[in-house]
């Protein structure tokens, strides 16, 4: 009798089928459970090959990498009353399965309690300090006690946080617009004291410009009116001895220079015969 040459085929599908159900694989960055009928088993697999009853058991993994968690933004209030917008993230990890599966179930759920746990933290140290010392002052040692608590908070699930941080801190939309205005107004008052102040200085220095510019004209004109007197005076003197040297000679002079005025070019005069005009100095 010749044997069915689709048994081989088979026996290789059936071997395949039960080999993928009684043997799992767990990689290095995972950990896995069994369970068994919805319960899991208290073992906790690490990286290697195992094995497990098939279709009485199935396995479910878990990472076991560092996890990143970007919370949504919330408001906080300071001690101050200042409202302010906190974006914030977690690094956490699951240190143990079992704890994990039975409290958490899946990462979703770990990250949904996650934010509720940090954000409460938040709210309750944010609010022991000001908004300056959130801010600036005081955030890394916000940070280092919140990630504290939370850790020890979430402890009990299965989870290990390593570090929250505070990527930025915002003001509410309405605290914007309310400080963008202070702020606007603040400024305005200040240029304006900057040109009031700035008028006062530019009258100051116009006034001491022209009280100094007053005074240099009026000693100019001093100095001037006593450099004039002077050469008047010499002058004088000059044409008083030059005078008294030749008295004809500047009478007839005078008399040249008067008869040049008088009679310009194209000019006509009736005088008399004897008129001193035309009888000549002697």
């Amino acid at each position: 009798m010749r044997a069915n040459p689709l048994f081989p085929v088979v026996a290789l599908m059936v071997a395949v089928v039960l080999g993928s159900q009684c043997f799992f694989i767990v990689h290095q960055t995972q950990k896995a459970l069994v369970l068994q009928l919805g319960e899991p088993l208290s073992r906790v697999y690490g990286a290697g090959l195992f094995f497990k009853l098939p279709f009485i058991q199935r396995v479910i993994y878990f990472d076991s990498r560092v996890l990143d968690y970007e919370a949504r933004s919330r408001e906080a209030f300071t001690v101050d009353k200042k409202a302010i917008v906190l974006d914030n993230y977690a690094r956490w990890r699951i240190i143990d399965p079992l704890q994990f599966y039975r409290t958490m179930r899946t990462i979703p759920g770990a990250q949904a309690r996650l934010d509720d746990v940090v954000y409460s933290q938040l709210r309750a140290l944010v609010g022991a300090y000001t908004l300056t010392e959130v801010v600036s002052s005081h955030r890394a040692a916000i940070m280092k006690e919140v990630t504290n608590k939370v850790s020890s908070l979430m402890n009990s699930y299965g989870v290990e946080v390593l570090d929250v941080r505070i990527k930025r801190t915002d003001l509410p939309a309405e605290n914007q617009r309310a400080i963008f205005e202070r702020m606007r107004a603040e400024r305005e008052r200040q240029a304006k004291q900057y040109r009031s102040e700035g008028e006062e200085e530019s009258t100051r220095i116009r006034s001491d410009a022209d009280r100094q510019r007053s005074l240099i004209l009026a000693e100019a004109a001093r100095a001037a009116q006593i450099e004039r007197g002077k050469g008047d005076a010499q002058a004088a003197g000059i044409y008083a001895g030059a005078y008294n040297k030749s008295p004809q000679f500047y009478a007839y002079q005078r008399w040249l220079e008067a008869m040049r005025k008088a009679l310009k070019e194209n000019s006509k005069m009736v005088l008399a015969s004897d008129a001193p005009l035309l009888a000549p100095q002697k």
